[in-house]
Parts: structure tokens; C-alpha cells; sequence
């Protein structure tokens, strides 16, 4: 048996580490969940969270994880045999279309090779041919956190108002949620999906939606099943501070103090740390003479990159070799890109040091894996974040 001394690194793409303030602030007593002191602790994380995901609407928090809150997307909104279009983006824009059709939803899937994002074009031109708004949602994932593909959501929400459709704009933020620019409301989403685990630096185990005037209209129309998920049965309570059922308080804790954080670094500084690491990152991957996943420079991912393998080495062996000799997690290639990729998170509570830990464990894994490579990453990775820190 290997043994460890030092910090596990985990740099899959979330969940991600956890900064020991909200560690600390989780370690708080359980509280009653119908009394003041949590009503405030209620009033505060609501509002807390409304700035993060930019909108002055109302944001739900569900005990649960991302697919939960995919799914209250979908019964919200959505009756029967109603008929969305989804893009083909990664493994989970295919699971979100996995489940809306359980779900009944009828999907028109846009494929693609994972790597690249959203074409908004071919979205708005599939619009304007439906003519009878046969389609009743556009959803979409903003970051792609099985390929580091990051799609423009405000392209897309021109290209539905260039079409001049009625249909719903939903997009999925788990990975990018404040880590990525995202504007809720400026980009005119009507359902925001995401999760704690990531940019939000909590534990798994809420996840949120984001909703507009428009989704509420919507969602006294919508004919699919629910009860847990009902919105109107939590923003009643949520009016006061409080939820329907018993909320996972010592999460809220966590939740209250992450949101302290974004906000004390500012969430415009939060998204220029993380597209300055996404950038280091990739300049080690040219360097080492691989290829990053993302084709397409503007839709590389700032939360973290795919990397491929070269011809004839399985990615999953490399993280093996990198986990037992190095106690380093690096994330694995999904569905199709099982073993042709490995994934380096770099999102949350990280810094330049962190990064070149990390990087310092990929090259050292590539060579005791004896994958082909050349050197030099960690000096091109450094040497950006040097040049890059003078005169800031």
C-alpha cells in the first residue's frame, strides 16, 4: 500500500476543493430550521445568491445535486410530449437529454464531435423553420465539464430573439457557475441550472435554479408530475427566509460563507483568476507538445482542459500512474472520450501555486508514464503567470 504525507491534490473539474473558512463555518451546531436565526440565515443566502447568478428574479435551492435541479427545470416548464432542442455539446448535455426524454419530453439532438460549443446559427435557422413553435425550449449547457467547452450563451439567446420564438432558453452552470462570466438576467435565460460543488466551493449537495417572470408563467401551464421540485411550493416560504421541507442547514452555513468570499475578491477578479489559470494551463499542454480537446481558442474552457492523449496510450492508465505515485486526481475522459482524454480542474479555491503543483504533477506523470511528450510545460505555464503579475 502506497502511503501519502501532505495534501491529497484533487484537481478533477468538481467537485473542487473546499477552503477551510467554509469547512469551519459548516462546523456549526444543527439549528432550527423554523425559527429566527435560521430565517436570517435563509434571507441571506437567497439574496446572496440572486448576485451571483446576476438577477434580480427569484433563485430556488434544492438538497440536491445538479441532476435535480435539471430536472426541476424540466417538470416546471414542461408537459408531455412537448418538444426541446438540445445541442450534443458533451456527456452532459446527453444526459440532460437522457432524462428529459424519461421524463416524456421529445428532444432534437444537434450533434457534435465534443469539441466544440453551441452554434447559435444553427439554432436560430432550426427556429425560424418552426413556424408552428413546435419547440417549446432551447436547452443548452454553458461548460462542458466532460470535454472544457465553454458555449456563448448570449449568442444563443440573440439568435432565439433574431427567430422571433416563444420557446425557453435553459442552461446548465454547474461547472461554470462563479468560476465564468454569467448573466442570468442580461443574457434573458429563463432557467439557470446549477450546483454547490464547483465554483461555489461547497460540498455536493445543492443545487439551484434561477427562473424568470417568464419561466413562472410558464410553469402554472406545465403538465409533468411534481412535488419536491414545485416552485411555487418554495418560493412561498422563501418570501420569509424559510423552506417547505427541511433544508440542509449546514450546507446554507457553508453556502453563506462561499458567497462571502466570491464577494470579497469581486466576482469580475474571481472570473479574470480563473481564465488566467485556464490560459497557463493550456500554454503546459502545447508545451508538452499535446493537444488541448477545445478547438476553438474563444470556447476554451477557464474551469478546467481536456487534454488528449497521443495515439496508442489510454488516458486512465496515466491517471493511475499519477494518482498512486503522486496522490494526484486528475479527472477521466466520459462516454465517448473514455481513455482518449484526461481532464485538469482548475476552478474554486485555487491559486498560481496550486496550478503549479498540479502541472508539476502532470509532466512528472507523463514521464513515469512513459507517455511522449517533450518538457518545458511548468516553464511556459510559469512564465505566463509571471509576465502576467508584473504591474498588476
Amino acid at each position: 500500500m502506497t502511503l501519502h504525507t501532505g495534501r491529497h491534490f484533487l484537481q478533477i473539474p468538481g467537485p473542487s476543493t473546499v477552503p477551510d473558512r467554509v469547512l469551519r463555518a459548516m462546523d456549526m451546531p444543527v439549528l432550527d430550521h423554523r425559527g429566527p436565526e435560521f430565517q436570517a440565515l435563509g434571507r441571506e443566502v437567497l439574496a446572496g445568491c440572486r448576485t451571483v447568478f446576476k438577477t434580480s428574479g427569484p433563485v430556488v435551492i434544492y438538497p440536491a445535486s445538479g441532476t435535480g435541479a435539471w430536472e426541476a427545470a424540466i417538470v416546471n416548464t414542461l408537459s408531455p410530449g412537448d418538444t426541446v432542442l438540445m445541442v450534443e455539446t458533451g456527456h452532459f448535455a446527453s444526459l440532460w437529454k437522457a432524462m428529459a426524454e424519461k421524463l416524456g419530453i421529445e428532444v432534437e439532438f444537434f450533434a457534435t464531435d465534443w469539441r466544440r460549443g453551441v452554434d447559435a446559427a444553427e439554432i436560430e435557422a432550426r427556429l425560424a423553420e418552426d413556424k408552428g413553435h413546435r419547440f417549446k425550449a432551447v436547452m443548452v449547457v454553458h461548460n462542458e465539464t466532460s470535454t472544457g467547452v465553454t458555449s456563448d450563451i448570449a449568442a444563443v439567446r440573440r439568435a432565439i430573439d433574431r427567430a422571433s420564438h416563444p420557446a425557453l432558453l435553459m442552461v446548465d452552470t454547474i461547472s461554470s457557475l462563479g468560476s465564468v462570466d454569467y448573466r442570468h438576467e442580461e443574457w434573458g435565460v429563463d432557467v439557470t441550472v446549477s450546483g454547490s460543488q464547483k465554483g461555489l466551493m461547497l460540498p455536493p449537495g445543492l443545487s439551484f435554479n434561477a427562473i424568470s417572470d417568464k419561466a413562472l408563467a410558464a410553469s402554472r401551464q406545465g403538465k409533468l408530475p411534481r412535488s419536491y421540485w414545485r416552485w411555487d411550493e418554495m418560493l412561498a416560504p422563501n418570501a420569509q427566509g424559510f423552506f417547505p421541507y427541511t433544508p440542509a442547514t449546514t450546507l446554507l452555513y457553508g453556502l453563506r460563507e462561499a458567497l462571502k468570499m466570491l464577494q470579497e475578491e469581486g466576482l469580475e477578479h474571481v472570473f479574470a483568476r480563473h481564465r488566467r489559470h485556464g490560459e497557463a494551463t493550456r500554454r503546459a499542454v502545447r508545451a508538452w507538445g499535446l493537444e488541448v480537446l477545445a478547438v476553438n481558442e474563444a470556447e476554451q474552457s477557464p474551469v478546467l482542459t481536456g487534454v488528449l492523449m497521443p495515439d496508442g496510450h489510454d488516458a486512465d492508465q496515466l491517471r493511475e500512474v499519477i494518482l498512486a505515485k503522486l496522490d494526484m486526481s486528475l479527472g477521466q475522459g466520459l462516454g465517448k472520450l473514455k481513455g482518449r482524454i484526461f481532464r485538469i480542474g482548475h476552478l474554486g479555491h485555487f491559486n498560481d501555486l496550486m496550478l503549479a503543483g498540479t502541472l508539476a504533477g502532470v509532466e512528472m506523470g507523463l514521464a513515469l508514464g512513459n507517455v511522449p511528450h517533450q518538457a518545458g510545460g511548468i516553464a511556459a505555464a510559469l512564465g505566463y503567470l509571471k509576465e502576467s503579475l508584473i504591474g498588476a
